[in-house]
C-alpha cells in the first residue's frame, strides 16, 4: 500500500507539473499574442498616420487613432502594474482592449508584476518602453494634420515636411518593435525549455524517492524474516518444533543443537524424547523436568515448557527447553546454607515480614543469652535501641524495602539485662512478586573492637605526649564551632600560642625536660579553657585554642590576657625552675575567615607579628600582616605545578608592516590558566618563576611550544610567518641554551628563519660577553634577534655594535604618547635614525590609535605591535586571520600573503 500511494502521489505530481506547464505556456501564447497585435497595431499606426498625411482622408486617421488607442491601452496596462497598485478588473479590461487571448491575461499580468526583470522579458519591455514617446509624437503629427486639413489644403512643403518626420519615428521605431518581437520569442523559447527540464527533474526526483521507498520497504520485509531467525537462533532457551502426531523433530534452533552436541539436520526426523536419558524425565505441574544428554556426555538438567500450535494444517509442539542446572545446584547450596547457618560465630536472625522472630541459630543464643522459644513472636527490633537510646527509626525499613541493606551500631541487651554494643545488619528477602517475605539479621558483639576503635580514635585525634587534640581533630572541632556561629550570628576566635626561646630550653635542658615542658603549658592552657574552648598542639612548641560561643572576635583579648599571665608563671620541671612566656595571635570568625585553615594560618601571621614586635604579647590579625607573603608562597607552590598540570598555553599578538598593512609576524605571549584565579599574564608569574629558579624551565617550554605550533601551521598550509618569542637572561645565559634550541628545531623540522628571539637591553648588559657568543651562535642557525623593551634599559648604547642584532623594538612607553609629546617624537625619530643607519629593522609596540600609526609609518618604522591592530590571540584565530580569503576580516588587518 505504501507503494501504492508513492505511485499515485508521483504520477499526480507529473500531472500537476504538466497542467502548470500547460498554463504558462497559454500565458506565452497569450504574450506572443499581444506582441503580434502591438507590433501590427504600430506598424499599421505608422502606415495610416503616413497615408493621411497624404490625402487627407479622415478614413485614414480614424484608422489611426484606433491603432493608437491599441497602443496606449496597452501602455497604460503595463505601466499601472509596473506601480504595484492596480484593480486587476480595470488591467484585465484594457488588455481585452487590445485584442490579448482572455485565457493568457492573467498570466501576463503575473509575469509583468512580478517577472519583469526575467531573461529576454526585461529587455522586452526595455524596448517596448523606449518607443513611448515616439509613438507619442506620431500622436501629436496626427492631431496637427487635423488641424492642418481643417482650414483648407495645407501646402506641399507642410505635408512633405510632416512626412519626413514620420518616416523618421518609423526608423526609430521600427528596429524596437522588432527587437520586442525576437525578446518575446526569445524569452518564450526560453522559458520552454525551463518548463521542460523542470518537469523532468521534479519527475525524476519523485520516482527516485519512489524507488527508494520501494527499497526500504523490501529490506524492511527482508529485515523482519532476518529478524524472526536472529530471534529463534539468539534465544537462551532450547527450543524445538515436534509433530504432535509422531513425535518427530521438526525444527531446532542454535541453543538446542549445542546443548545436544548435534547439528540441525542431524536433529531433524529424530524422535524427541531419545533426546533425554531414559527414566530421568519427571512431571512437575505444567512443566516436565528431565536429563538432557549431549554428544559429548555432557548431561544437564532442563525444564520443558510445551505449547500447541499449527504449521498450516498440521499440528505442531512447540517445546521451549531451559538450563536449570544452576537452580538445582542453588537449591543444594540453600540446604548447605542452612547447615552451615548453625555454625557461623555471628547471630543470625530470621523474622517474618512484621519482624517477628522465627529462627535464631546457636551464635545468637551463646551472644544474647535468648533461646528460641523466648524469642518466638516478639520483634527483634523490640530489644535494640540506637546508640543515643531512640528506638530503631521507621527509615531503616523504608531502606530495606527501596532493596538497601541496612548496617549500623545499635544498642542491644542480653538476658541478664546487661547491655552490650552490637553491629546490626538487616536486609530483606523477597517472593516472587518482590514483596518482602522474610528480614534476615546478622548479629556481631563489637565490645571488644569498639573499646579498640575509641582506643585508636583517641590516638588518632589526639597529641600523644599532651593529650590535648592534634591539627586534624582542632580543624574538625572549629568547623563545627563556625557552624554554630553562623547559625546563631556569633563568633570563634582561633588563638595561636607559640612558646619565646622554647629552642633554648631543648639546647640547655635536654629534649626530655622541653617535653616535660610543653605537658606542663599545656595542662595550664587546659586550665583555662572554658566549656566550649578547645586546645590543640600541632607541632614543636606551637599551641591553639578554639574559643567558642562568642558575641565578637574582641572577647578573645581577656582570654589571652589570662593564657599570658598563666603560661609567665615559673614551672618545676624536676630540679629546674623554668620561667616561659609566649606570642599570641588571634583570628576570628567571620571577621578574618570561615574556613579553619584559613583561620589558623591568620592567627600564626598575627603571631608571628606578636613575635617580631613585642613577644609575651597578642595581636589581632589584620589582612596586611601577610597577605603578600602568603599569596607569594602559595602562587610559588601552584606554579611549580603548572608545568606538570600542562597549564600554561601561548597567545599570539600580530606584527604588521604599517606600509602594506599586511601581517608578517607574531609574537608568542605566555598565559598562565591558574585553576583558582583565572588567567594570569606574565608580569604577575615570571618575576617570581625567576626568583623560584623555574624561568628556565618555562621559557624552554615556550619554545617547543612555538615550535610545534609553526609546525601545526606549516602542515595547514598557511602563509609562512615569523613567530617571535621572549627570552629571559637566565636561559639566554645558560650553556645548553643553544643546544636546546637546535634539539627544539630538530623535532619539529622547521626553519629556523621562522624564529625571533627578543631579549632586553637590561639582560643583554648583565650577561656580559655570554651575550654576544649567543647571539652570534643564534645567527649562525640563521635564528634573528630582537632588542626588546629598546630605549628603557641602560643609557650604554655600545651592544648595538654586536653583530647578529636584526631587530629593535620601540618600547610602548614612548609610543602612548605619539604623536602629541614633542618628546617622545624627538626620542622615537633618533631610534629610527639610529636603527636605520645600523641596517636595523624596527618594530613599535603598544600602538593603539590611528594617529600613532600614520606617524611611525611617515618617520620610516618598519612594524608595528598594538591592539590598534589586536590583541594577543588564540591560535585559531591567527589562523583565520592567514587564510586566503578569511571570512570575517578585520577592518584594520588586511593579509597580503609573504613574497
Amino acid at each position: 500500500m505504501p507503494l501504492a500511494y508513492g505511485l499515485a502521489a508521483v504520477v499526480g505530481l507529473v500531472l500537476c507539473l504538466t497542467w502548470g506547464a500547460l498554463q504558462v505556456q497559454v500565458t506565452l501564447a497569450g504574450f506572443l499574442n499581444g506582441e503580434s497585435l502591438w507590433s501590427k497595431a504600430q506598424k499599421q499606426a505608422v502606415i495610416d498616420l503616413y497615408v493621411y498625411a497624404r490625402s487627407g482622408d479622415p478614413t485614414d486617421l480614424d484608422n489611426f487613432r484606433r491603432n493608437y488607442e491599441v497602443l496606449r491601452t496597452d501602455r497604460w496596462a503595463r505601466d499601472t502594474i509596473a506601480t504595484g497598485h492596480y484593480k486587476k478588473a480595470e488591467v484585465d479590461d484594457a488588455f481585452k482592449r487590445g485584442g490579448v487571448i482572455p485565457a493568457a491575461i492573467p498570466g501576463m499580468v503575473f509575469i509583468l508584476d512580478h517577472f519583469s526583470q526575467a531573461p529576454y522579458m526585461g529587455q522586452a519591455v526595455k524596448d517596448w518602453r523606449s518607443v513611448d514617446s515616439s509613438i507619442e509624437e506620431l500622436n501629436a503629427i496626427a492631431n496637427h494634420l487635423e488641424q492642418v486639413y481643417a482650414h483648407g489644403t495645407p501646402a506641399a512643403a507642410e505635408l512633405e515636411q510632416q512626412r519626413a518626420r514620420i518616416d523618421t519615428l518609423n526608423d526609430y521605431i521600427q528596429p524596437r518593435s522588432d527587437e520586442f518581437s525576437l525578446d518575446i520569442a526569445l524569452g518564450a523559447a526560453w522559458l520552454g525549455k525551463v518548463l521542460f527540464f523542470s518537469v523532468l527533474v521534479s519527475a525524476m526526483l519523485a520516482c527516485l524517492i519512489w524507488f527508494r521507498m520501494a527499497k526500504r520497504i523490501f529490506t524492511s520485509i527482508r529485515g523482519t524474516e532476518e529478524r524472526y531467525q536472529l530471534l529463534f537462533d539468539s534465544a537462551a532457551d532450547g527450543i524445538v518444533m515436534v509433530d504432535e502426531t509422531h513425535g518427530i523433530i521438526l525444527g531446532v534452533n542454535r541453543t538446542a543443537c549445542i546443548w545436544t552436541g548435534h547439528e540441525s539436520n542431524a536433529l531433524i526426523g529424530k524422535n524427541f524424547q531419545d533426546l533425554f536419558i531414559e527414566g530421568s524425565t519427571r512431571s512437575a505441574g505444567a512443566q516436565t523436568i528431565g536429563m538432557l544428554r549431549a554428544e559429548n556426555g555432557l548431561v544437564r538438567t532442563v525444564e520443558t515448557h510445551s505449547s500447541l500450535t499449527t504449521w498450516g494444517a498440521q499440528p505442531v509442539r512447540q517445546a521451549i527447553m531451559r538450563d536449570i542446572s544452576d537452580r538445582v545446584a542453588m537449591e543444594q547450596e540453600r540446604r548447605i546454607a542452612s547447615e552451615a547457618m548453625a555454625s557461623v560465630a555471628e547471630g543470625l536472625i530470621i523474622a517474618d515480614a512484621d519482624r517477628r522472630i522465627t529462627t535464631i541459630n546457636s551464635a545468637l543464643t551463646r551472644i544474647s543469652g535468648y533461646t528460641l522459644q523466648y524469642l518466638q513472636h516478639h520483634r527483634f527490633d523490640e530489644l535494640r535501641r540506637m546508640p543515643d537510646g531512640s528506638p530503631l527509626p521507621s527509615s531503616i525499613w523504608e531502606m530495606v524495602a527501596d532493596g538497601g541493606n541496612w548496617v549500623s551500631e545499635v544498642q542491644s541487651w542480653r538476658a541478664d539485662g546487661s547491655s552490650y554494643p552490637e553491629l546490626l545488619s538487616i536486609s530483606a528477602i523477597r517472593n516472587s512478586e518482590g514483596r518482602i517475605q522474610h528480614y534476615v539479621a546478622v548479629v556481631t558483639d563489637i565490645t571488644r573492637s569498639k573499646a579498640d576503635r575509641q582506643r585508636l580514635e583517641y590516638m588518632v585525634a589526639h597529641d600523644p605526649l599532651t593529650g590535648l587534640a592534634n591539627r586534624s581533630e582542632f580543624q574538625r572541632h572549629c568547623a563545627n564551632a563556625i557552624d554554630a556561629a553562623a547559625r546563631t550570628n556569633g563568633a570563634a576566635a582561633v588563638l595561636f600560642v607559640d612558646l619565646d626561646a622554647f629552642k633554648a630550653v631543648n639546647d640547655s635542658y635536654s629534649h626530655a625536660i622541653g617535653d616535660r615542658l610543653l605537658v606542663k603549658v599545656a595542662q595550664r592552657i587546659r586550665r583555662e579553657l572554658g566549656e566550649n574552648d578547645v586546645a590543640s598542639r600541632i607541632g614543636g612548641d606551637e599551641f591553639t585554642v578554639l574559643l567558642g560561643s562568642l558575641r565578637t572576635r574582641e572577647q578573645a583579648a581577656q582570654f589571652a590576657s589570662r593564657l599570658l599571665l598563666s603560661l609567665s608563671e615559673p614551672m618545676l620541671i624536676g630540679d629546674y625552675e623554668i620561667v616561659m612566656s609566649a606570642s599570641i595571635g588571634i583570628s576570628g570568625y567571620p571577621l578574618d575567615g570561615s574556613d579553619p585553615v584559613v583561620l589558623i594560618a591568620n592567627a600564626d601571621a598575627a603571631m608571628y607579628a606578636a613575635k617580631t614586635q613585642e613577644r609575651n604579647t597578642f595581636r589581632f590579625y589584620t589582612p596586611l600582616m601577610h597577605a603578600d607573603a602568603r599569596m607569594r608562597l602559595m602562587l610559588g607552590a601552584d606554579l611549580r605545578q603548572a608545568l606538570m598540570r600542562d597549564e600554561f598555553h601561548l597567545a599570539f599578538q600580530p606584527s604588521v608592516e604599517l606600509r602594506s598593512g599586511r601581517i608578517v609576524a607574531v609574537e608568542a605571549l605566555l598565559r598562565w590558566r591558574h585553576p583558582e584565579r583565572g588567567e594570569l599574564m606574565p608580569d604577575e608569574f615570571i618575576p617570581l618563576a625567576e626568583s623560584l629558579g623555574l624561568i628556565r624551565r618555562i621559557d624552554a617550554w615556550t619554545l617547543r611550544a612555538v615550535c610545534a605550533q609553526i609546525r601545526q601551521w606549516d602542515q595547514a598550509k598557511l602563509p609562512p610567518i615569523r613567530v617571535a618569542l621572549n627570552a629571559s637572561a637566565a636561559t639566554f645565559g645558560h650553556p645548553g641554551f643553544i643546544e636546546s634550541v637546535k634539539q627544539a628545531l630538530q623535532i619539529s623540522q622547521i626553519s629556523p628563519k621562522r624564529l625571533l628571539f627578543e631579549i632586553t637591553e637590561s639582560a643583554i648588559l648583565r650577561l656580559g660577553e655570554a651575550t654576544e657568543q649567543t647571539i652570534h651562535a643564534l645567527h649562525a642557525l640563521g635564528i634573528c634577534i630582537a632588542i626588546d623593551d629598546f630605549g628603557t634599559g641602560y643609557s650604554s648604547l655600545a651592544y648595538l655594535k654586536m653583530s647578529g642584532i636584526d631587530f629593535l623594538k620601540i618600547d610602548r612607553s614612548f609610543v602612548t604618547d605619539l604623536p602629541d609629546s614633542s618628546n617622545d617624537v624627538a626620542i622615537v625619530e633618533a631610534m629610527l635614525a639610529i636603527a636605520k643607519s645600523l641596517g636595523m629593522y624596527t618594530i613599535a609596540e603598544g600602538i593603539e590609535t590611528a594617529a600613532q600609526h600614520e606617524f611611525l609609518l611617515q618617520a620610516g618604522c618598519s612594524e608595528g605591535q598594538g591592539y590598534y591592530y589586536a590583541r594577543g590571540l588564540p591560535p585559531v584565530e591567527i589562523e583565520r586571520m592567514l587564510l586566503p580569503n578569511p571570512r570575517h576580516e578585520p577592518s584594520k588587518l588586511r593579509l597580503v600573503p609573504p613574497k
